[in-house]
């Protein structure tokens, strides 16, 4: 029974990994789209992180976790004979299923390493496999998906260095001095979990000190590399030795975490959390990082990722069954309801929307309004003459200065089937079906004014950064936001 649920879970774990919902843009732009820009053709747009002039970002992480799969389709694209780029559409779904397999792999073995009990550990890989945050953020590629597997393995390798004979603990030691500098790089907020975990090995290197030796040592080449790569990314011409020295690139309300952040990731499980916590190393490093990450003003639900495995893995279910038949119940309608919001719906005409637009022969300019910044390297060389211009957050009224600004004039070719596809130029509007402002102008036939045609809707979308409860009241608003859910595409014309 418990492995057939396992296996179900896992199962859904990769169905959700492959829905194009899009919880955030950094899932994109502080990753698959640096590294895609490197690798391929594709025109890509890098943020303010790798364009500064003093980067906050390291790409040292980048090149293993999304740098080498993208290298490997495309040698094995390559081998088979074929012409011209790999579709990016491709190199997506190639890192969704890449981030399920090693969320599958290396967060569910680590558990496996660091809950002694069978019993316990078949409870925690359950709990962590039927999570929400297991469907959706650990199969989406963030770096704080990849530091939630860096902190569970840090974990086991403390472990390992404090159990294991001399010959394991200097391997051990070895690979946490590589894995510790990675989780660095990768965030800056990775040691915060690793500060009371990291006191367990201060007896140790006491005794031997020949493991902290390995650790620091493969601590400082690893960091040599990193530096290295940051470098030469960053620099415009070659690297000399010099360079790394002289001018080098690499590292660089309080209780929102506690009362907002953490119950949204652990739904029923903050109770037990609260009430019923398990006492073990897992449950010390998820405090460390809580308390510290509580420390800075800017607190994103996601930052908290590495501690939901940690904590799920540490509490204990009701032993009355009446309880437990409660708690299960809240448990599984919390996951499936925060699954499908946000592993499905969330945004999700993005990705889709960004396939159609690469498919339009006359796409020149595309506006999007009330939307994440969609990925522009998903355009399969198409923004190479397609202008994306992003609009989120602006008024009505300014929208409508520029598409009138930015609409291309009005031909009877705008007027038949599908004729439009044979103009020169093309300007979309992609904004959400609950966009009532819009209405007004959507039914425009004269000749003044803006035009807007439907050429497309992706039913599967939710915009919850639409929400206007103040104004609209609660129910008038979700009616709106999911009762018209979807996102559309308008061509919109003007009179010449």
């Amino acid at each position: 029974m418990w492995r057939r649920t396992y296996l179900l879970l896992v199962a859904i774990r990769l169905w959700f990994a492959l829905s194009p919902s899009y919880l955030h843009p950094d899932e994109n732009f502080q990753g698959p789209e640096v590294i895609a820009g490197e690798i391929f053709s594709y025109p890509v747009r890098r943020t303010w992180e790798f364009t500064n002039d003093n980067p906050i970002r390291s790409v040292f992480p980048l090149w293993p976790v999304y740098g080498l799969p993208m290298l490997l389709l495309r040698w094995l694209w390559i081998g088979n004979g074929n012409d011209g780029e790999i579709r990016p559409i491709v190199v997506f779904w190639t890192l969704r299923v890449l981030m399920f397999l090693i969320s599958f792999v290396l967060e569910d073995w680590a558990l496996h390493e660091l809950i002694p009990s069978p019993r316990h550990r078949r409870v925690a890989v359950l709990l962590v496999a039927s999570s929400y945050v297991t469907w959706t953020y650990q199969t989406h590629t963030f770096s704080n998906s990849i530091e939630t597997l860096v902190v569970a393995w840090s974990l086991v390798l403390i472990q390992r260095i404090v159990d294991a004979k001399q010959q394991s603990t200097l391997l051990s030691s070895f690979g946490l001095g590589i894995v510790a500098v990675f989780g660095i790089f990768n965030r800056i907020t990775f040691p915060a979990f690793l500060l009371i975990p990291g006191l367990r090995l201060i007896p140790h290197f006491l005794k031997r000190p020949l493991s902290l030796a390995v650790l620091v040592s493969a601590a400082l080449v690893t960091s040599l590399v990193a530096i290295a790569l940051d470098t030469a990314f960053y620099s415009s011409g070659p690297v000399t030795w010099a360079d790394l020295i002289s001018r080098p690139h690499g590292l660089h309300p309080w209780y929102q975490h506690s009362l907002a952040n953490l119950p949204l990731l652990l739904g029923p499980a903050a109770v037990l959390f609260a009430t019923k916590p398990h006492l073990s190393i897992r449950l010390y490093s998820a405090i460390s990082g809580l308390a510290v990450l509580s420390i800075f003003q800017h607190q994103e639900a996601r930052f908290l990722l590495p501690t939901v495995p940690l904590i799920l893995s540490s509490v204990q279910l009701p032993t009355n069954k009446a309880l437990l038949r409660v708690w299960a119940g809240a448990w599984i309608i919390f996951n499936l309801f925060l699954g499908v919001l946000m592993g499905i719906y969330h945004q999700g005409g993005i990705i889709p929307g960004q396939v159609f637009l690469a498919s339009q022969p006359d796409a020149t300019t595309a506006i999007w309004w009330k939307t994440y910044s969609p990925p522009i390297w998903l355009l399969n060389g198409k923004n190479e003459v397609l202008q994306t211009k992003d609009v989120m957050g602006i008024k009505g009224d300014d929208l409508l200065i520029q598409l009138t600004s930015l609409a291309t004039c009005d031909t009877p070719a705008d007027r038949r089937n599908q004729e439009y596809l044979k103009e020169k130029n093309g300007t979309y509007l992609m904004a959400p079906a609950s966009a009532t402002w819009l209405d007004p102008y959507l039914s425009n036939k004269g000749l003044q004014g803006l035009r807007f045609r439907e050429v497309w809707r992706y039913r599967q979308h939710l915009n919850l950064d639409d929400l206007d409860i103040g104004d609209d009241g609660l129910w008038n608003t979700l009616t709106r936001v999911v009762g018209r859910r979807g996102l559309v595409a308008w061509r919109v014309t003007k009179s010449c």
